[in-house]
């Protein structure tokens, strides 16, 4: 649920132009349905609000406009209401460049000015990374947009290279190692080709949600300069051979820079701590390596299928028909028909996909149209007479847990009468700022909250992270 703004502010005069960044993760539009869920407690229906993306957007819009960066990038966002949701950043803010991800549900996107920067070569699409590359643009004297005057006789050495990354979440530290590997390599390969003076020590600010702490693989690879087979997360190598780093050093993590502010870095990540409650050994550290529920989570869980089954089974027992799946679907998600839990459910009561489409002799259904064939498949359905058991109820959850979604199962429990007693809060600096050796971090601004989020005051579970830099010559 990531949206990460980066903020570059120029200072024509300067002979070392000044870049901040500015981080703030949500979701956004009709495809984040289940924002409300982030929201523990519950929100009464009174306050249900200020979950909705018209009062996130409002949070937003004011925290974008106070810092007035120039070039924003943005996380996890649906390209279904994409236009309608982020109008604002051009007409109230005046971000009249972008560019979109090119595929996926939820996508990468970067906002510039283009009186502030110019936007030198097409954005490079990765695996959940997105490479933009500016030139600064300065003032001429008639006020008006120009290149910025540098000393040197290669322009291209005043080329600035934006990584916007959004790291896979869960157990997957070596896909996140591989994609912050190439989105680096993007960025080297491209300095060699806009031929600039040093490749190896291009300016390149790298933002964004790694989805883990200061031990994971993606985080050590950026401030170690390699990793290896030898290198663990959760349980698993995070690469077959040893990678390399294409810079000439290890690059900065930015918010933490020596002589820059003498304080320990804040937590970006603050939600209410469910581990502990939820996983049979509740530690973090193991909690994605084959986690099973706690049993403070599985008396629950009983005890919620017990009050829901009306279906006489074996015995005395109750089960699970399809009108009380379709009940506890509605309370959890609105409605039935979306959320892995009704697809999981649906699966376990005897629906499955077709292993092929019939064949049709009409000619204009025999198209090689991609749109067109999902068009021609069953949805997925509650079957009328099939039977969610006990056990499967408690696999559908067990699912959501290793997919790491504990604060929706911890809603789910609250929302059906058996809350967690949550009581303190799991922190975390998910979300980073890196840089490379001829960058200096000059400047950094905290953003601090003691209570989980999102919440009132805050439309993420993620903080903000601004920083400013400046060019080494």
């Amino acid at each position: 649920m990531v949206i990460t703004l980066f903020a570059i502010f120029i200072h024509a005069l300067l002979t070392s132009p000044v870049f901040s960044t500015l981080q703030v993760l949500l979701p956004n539009s009709q495809d984040g349905w289940w924002n409300y869920k982030m929201y523990l407690p519950p929100l009464s229906p009174e306050e249900e609000f200020v979950s909705t993306w018209k009062y996130r957007k409002s949070l937003l819009r004011e925290r974008v406009g106070v810092v007035d960066a120039d070039v924003v990038c943005f996380q996890e966002v649906s390209p279904l209401t994409f236009k309608e949701d982020f109008a604002f950043m051009t007409d109230d803010l005046g971000y009249d460049g972008v560019e979109l991800f090119r595929k996926g549900r939820f996508r990468p996107a970067t906002f510039w000015k283009k009186n502030r920067v110019e936007l030198i070569s097409p954005a490079q699409h990765k695996d959940r990374t997105m490479l933009t590359t500016f030139r600064l643009l300065g003032d001429n004297d008639e006020g008006k947009a120009a290149p910025l005057q540098i000393m040197e006789k290669d322009s291209s050495s005043e080329n600035w290279h934006v990584l916007n990354c959004h790291l896979q979440a869960g157990k997957n530290g070596g896909r996140r190692v591989r994609q912050i590997v190439e989105g680096i390599s993007t960025a080297f390969k491209l300095a060699k080709k806009l031929k600039e003076r040093d490749p190896t020590n291009l300016k390149l600010i790298v933002c964004g949600d790694f989805n883990g702490g200061q031990d994971c693989g993606a985080v050590q690879y950026l401030e170690k300069g390699s990793i290896g087979p030898d290198f663990l997360e959760d349980g698993d190598a995070v690469s077959s051979k040893e990678k390399l780093l294409p810079l000439s050093s290890p690059m900065i993590d930015a918010v933490a820079a020596d002589g820059l502010v003498d304080r320990t870095p804040p937590a970006t990540l603050v939600v209410s701590e469910l581990i502990s409650l939820m996983v049979d050994d509740g530690k973090v550290e193991t909690c994605y390596i084959n986690p099973h529920f706690s049993t403070v989570v599985l008396e629950r869980l009983h005890r919620i299928y017990n009050n829901l089954a009306s279906v006489s089974g074996e015995g005395s027992a109750k089960q699970m028909g399809k009108a009380d799946v379709e009940r506890w679907l509605t309370i959890i998600n609105g409605k039935v028909g979306r959320g892995t839990e009704f697809r999981n459910a649906a699966k376990f009561m005897g629906w499955a996909p077709p292993t092929e489409l019939e064949e049709s002799g009409d000619e204009s259904r025999n198209t090689s149209n991609k749109s067109d064939k999902k068009e021609e498949r069953p949805p997925i359905v509650i079957p009328d007479d099939g039977i969610l058991t006990l056990d499967d109820f408690v696999a559908v959850y067990l699912s959501e847990l290793r997919e790491g979604k504990f604060w929706g199962i911890a809603w789910d429990l609250a929302t059906l009468g058996e809350p967690l007693p949550v009581n303190d809060v799991f922190v975390a600096r998910y979300d980073r700022v890196y840089c490379s050796t001829s960058l200096t971090p000059t400047a950094v601004m905290d953003f601090q909250c003691d209570i989980p989020c999102p919440n009132k005051a805050e439309p993420s579970d993620h903080l903000p992270v601004a920083v400013s830099f400046q060019a080494i010559r």
